[in-house]
């Protein structure tokens, strides 16, 4: 393991030296390339000859993921193959046809799955539990690519707000101590899930698309504006903490640290 994180620091320091001279709007900020190949090392998330399939919705977040990984690709020492993979779930307003010129247009395979998650969701679930459901049919149909598709690893662009939230919505409305899992085998055991951007704040992929000009698709699911969005609240609040006390995500993150996860063997 020490062998292995030491591999990552050559690989984030080689990326950041080459980020002060290198041409383009494309590449990565230092301190994103710090913290995810941070992230990426201590928990071990890429190994070499891992098969890496992006879930790729489009927004800021992924779509950062997407070029730090092609990025790191190409400095790290550790050589691994890159997909992207997006999941069209029906709803009207969401439209990510764009990026079907787009990925390709970056030398990776894409698989792009269309499924009626939007309306079995609709049909099947109360607003309460809309928005988990159609996550979990989402990240079915990536577990079906990925598997199709020869990928043993899906990449999925979390960020360290992300576990903030869902870590103070399960404490205080779940009654449980739960946050998502740095890295882990799905129940099939099949395939390893990763989330390189644990540590990542959201103001970092917002500023890295905005500046990259990454072409984002705006988050529009009807259902998210029409229903109960604890979340959203959330988020607000925490945005209300941090302006008290600018320390909160890193004391957050450490009181998280036991409930993300070891990495897999």
């Amino acid at each position: 393991m020490g062998e292995e994180a030491s591999i990552y620091s050559a690989a984030v320091s080689a990326a950041e030296s080459a980020v002060e001279t290198a041409e383009g709007r494309m590449r990565p900020s230092r301190p994103l390339l710090r913290l995810a190949g941070k992230a990426i090392g201590d928990y071990r998330m890429i190994r070499p000859g891992d098969r890496v399939l992006v879930g790729l919705s489009g927004g800021k977040d992924s779509l950062s993921l997407l070029h730090l990984l092609l990025y790191l690709r190409e400095k790290s020492p550790v050589k691994f193959d890159l997909a992207a993979a997006t999941v069209d779930p029906g709803s009207p307003e969401y439209d990510p046809s764009l990026l079907k010129d787009y990925v390709p247009g970056l030398g990776i395979p894409y698989f792009y799955e269309s499924s009626p998650v939007f309306r079995v969701a609709q049909s099947k679930m109360g607003n309460d539990s809309f928005c988990a459901f159609c996550s979990r049919m989402r990240r079915g149909l990536l577990y079906g690519a990925a598997r199709r598709e020869g990928y043993n690893v899906l990449a999925l662009a979390q960020h360290l707000d992300d576990l903030a939230e869902t870590f103070m919505l399960s404490a205080l409305f779940g009654g449980s101590l739960r946050t998502m899992k740095a890295h882990y085998v799905n129940d099939a055991g099949d395939l390893r899930v990763i989330r390189p951007f644990v540590y990542v704040r959201e103001r970092q992929t917002a500023a890295f698309a905005q500046n990259a000009r990454l072409p984002v698709i705006p988050e529009n699911c009807p259902a998210c504006f029409a229903m109960p969005m604890q979340r959203w609240r959330t988020k607000q609040r925490l945005a209300e903490m941090e302006g008290e006390n600018g320390k909160i995500f890193s004391s957050l993150l450490a009181a998280m640290r036991p409930l993300m996860g070891d990495p897999p063997p």
